[in-house]
């Protein structure tokens, strides 16, 4: 791998250009485009998009299929293989955020309104409808929860992991931009830069908007649904037109205020409300029967994840268009969804390893979304099959928007109920807007962070007057195809990358296995005596102290070692231009460049060891300082302060007797 992809942390910082103009102007041209032929000739762009689809539903079911079967089995091993322990980051990163915090942004971001908006529906309609078999039996039941939990467990969280996983590697471990033309580095190299990185990225773009737009368009029939049931306000398209406009503006001052404050705090209040909910549920429904369901629904789901895996109903013409209708849909839209979904998980992942990455995002979210089925999927069945509830079955066959809270109605404080599934359709929705524009805003940027407030509002009210736009104009269902049918040119994108991954990350561990040992404090020719080494770990040195050694010491032992590197032809320098950094490094052209740092790091001296300071110092600085090793990997925490030179040299040549090993193992 090129050794241009990483990039040192603390190098002077460059003010970045905040728009990438090709991708910038490109999406939002051929959105415009696409949003005003669907919008004045729906109808027509509804029939070739959706021949479009069924094409590649019926030649091409078999590599969907395929794709989403490799994908899963690939995110499995990765997360049970060697390289768990990789960090998506240096090996010093930690997590940017609490568990609860990442689990929250997770769920709201991956399909938290799917559940709101499916729950009831999905396992009801499978009941009513199943591929094979009897309706509205025992066996049409057991079958309908297997299916939803098919539908929306492992697979559909593995293939926004795998997307996730792609782009924070190479973006936190190599330096590369947050955009998803990185994931093609192991396979095109720096041509990511160029028109073909550009063109992915656009990709990316118009996914983004547009699965964001039509997620909203129809959501919005669900909250006026509910806002109908609730309060009794009109169902038109003027209401609708209101609620886009409310939902966007609440979406942008999210977006506006950045990840940590706004997208973190929707998605936490959203997970509270989701496990309120469904508390309450459990315990005004079937609870009994409902843990017992849970149980049997899993073990059910697990037993056939192979045969539902690979299943085309190749044998049966019937079902194989059930199969087009509904799995095929589903992976479709999970796909074409991934680029969106994947890039902001890559963004609140930073400093996990890749075992902890596969469990948060694969089995936490799945596991909580087959909880949140059982509980409203058997409770509706329930009803149906044995408390005369028709009017329910009724409803989710003609107007899924409804489903949910004609549910609702069937329990106490029903009304409370229903205001409680209020409040979360509309977070859910605030919360896909707001995390969409971040990413779009990130993809336009070429990766750029912090970018103008300007920008993050020009995506977030795009979205919502394309949404408006296709709502009024009837162009919704046409965009949701063209979009689904994207799924395909994707997919193949996708396998590319997933290659890229596993090579690039055979090479990872090969370094990290050439440096599994780390010798502290080698003996050299003047060793450390016992009593001096115990008085070294109980110093707790200043800032001053330690800089001076670096000059004193450290500085001198690493223009020794280069000075002889160089005599044997080695293209070696040492860089001190850095007030608290010193750098060695030896350029091997187009292998991976050998780099060994020393970096000055604060830390905040024990509790214990402040009595002894004098009064003037306790009111100054209270931290201690420590001379520690940083190679092109991270930092590899360990602290030279007190080595002799020679034992310095030593160390530098251990490391760099391991990189030549690491170059001899990949070359």
């Amino acid at each position: 791998m090129d050794n241009t992809i990483n990039q040192d942390p603390n190098s002077p910082p460059q003010k970045p250009k905040t728009i990438n103009p090709p991708v910038f102007y490109g999406s939002a041209i051929l959105i415009a485009a696409l949003v005003l032929f669907a919008a004045l000739f729906p109808k027509r762009a509804d029939v070739w998009f959706k021949a479009l689809q069924q094409a590649i539903f019926t030649n091409a079911s078999w590599f969907y299929v395929l794709t989403v079967a490799l994908i899963l089995l690939t995110v499995a091993f990765l997360g049970m293989s060697r390289y768990g322990n990789i960090k998506l980051g240096p090996d010093h990163a930690t997590p940017d955020f609490s568990y609860f915090s990442w689990f929250a942004m997770l769920f709201s971001a991956g399909m938290g309104i799917g559940l709101m908006f499916f729950g009831v529906a999905e396992p009801v309609m499978h009941y009513m409808s199943p591929p094979t078999g009897t309706a509205e039996t025992v066996e049409a039941a057991k079958e309908a929860l297997r299916l939803t939990f098919f539908h929306w467990g492992l697979h559909a969280w593995a293939i926004y992991a795998i997307v996730a996983l792609i782009l924070a590697y190479f973006s936190y471990r190599h330096g590369l931009p947050l955009t998803l033309r990185s994931a093609l580095y192991p396979i095109i190299g720096d041509r990511i830069y160029s028109t073909p990185g550009h063109i992915v990225d656009i990709f990316a773009v118009i996914g983004t908007v547009f699965g964001v737009a039509t997620s909203l368009g129809y959501g919005v029939l669900q909250v006026n649904a509910g806002l109908n049931h609730l309060f009794d306000l009109p169902i038109n398209p003027t209401t609708q037109v209101i609620l886009i406009v409310v939902i966007t503006a609440m979406a942008t001052l999210s977006v506006v205020s950045g990840l940590d404050k706004g997208i973190r705090i929707l998605s936490e209040i959203n997970l509270w409300l989701a496990l309120l909910l469904l508390v309450l549920v459990i315990a005004l429904g079937p609870t009994v029967l409902l843990l017992k369901s849970f149980v049997e629904n899993t073990g059910g789901y697990l037993s056939e994840i192979v045969s539902k895996t690979f299943n085309l109903y190749a044998y049966e013409p019937k079902s194989s268009e059930w199969l087009g209708g509904w799995t095929l849909f589903y992976w479709g839209w999970w796909i074409s969804w991934s680029p969106f979904v994947g890039m902001f998980i890559a963004r609140v992942s930073r400093g996990r390893t890749i075992r902890e990455f596969v469990t948060g995002v694969l089995f936490v979210p799945a596991g909580f979304t087959l909880i949140w089925m059982t509980v409203f999927g058997n409770s509706a069945i329930e009803m149906i099959a044995h408390k005369g509830a028709t009017q329910l079955a009724e409803i989710v066959q003609s107007d899924v928007s409804l489903a949910l809270f004609n549910f609702l109605e069937h329990f106490p404080f029903s009304q409370a109920l229903s205001f409680l599934a209020m409040a979360m359709v509309v977070v859910f929705f605030v919360t896909s807007a707001d995390s969409g524009a971040m990413v779009v805003d990130t993809l336009a940027s070429g990766g750029v962070k912090h970018t103008p407030v300007w920008q993050r509002i020009f995506w977030a009210a795009l979205m919502g007057v394309v949404a408006i736009t296709l709502l009024l104009a009837g162009g919704l269902s046409a965009l949701q195809t063209v979009t689904i049918a994207s799924a395909l040119p994707f997919s193949i994108v996708l396998l590319t990358s997933m290659w890229g991954l596993l090579k690039a990350l055979k090479v990872d561990f090969y370094k990290k296995e050439s440096q599994q040992v780390t010798t502290i404090a080698p003996a050299g020719r003047n060793p450390m005596s016992w009593q001096r080494r115990v008085r070294q770990i109980a110093w707790y040195p200043k800032r001053s102290q330690v800089r001076r050694f670096m000059e004193e010491v450290i500085h001198p032992a690493m223009n020794m070692v280069s000075e002889e590197l160089e005599k044997q032809n080695a293209r070696a320098s040492v860089d001190n231009a850095h007030e608290n950094r010193i750098r060695l490094e030896v350029d091997f052209g187009d292998d991976v460049n050998f780099v060994y740092e020393v970096r000055l790091r604060p830390y905040t001296r024990p509790a214990f060891t402040l009595i002894e300071l004098e009064e003037e110092e306790r009111e100054g600085d209270q931290k201690y300082y420590r001379a520690e090793v940083y190679l092109k990997e991270g930092g590899q925490d360990y602290d030279l302060m007190g080595w002799s030179q020679d034992q310095i040299i030593h160390d530098v040549l251990d490391q760099y007797e391991k990189h030549i090993h690491f170059l001899h193992l990949v070359r």
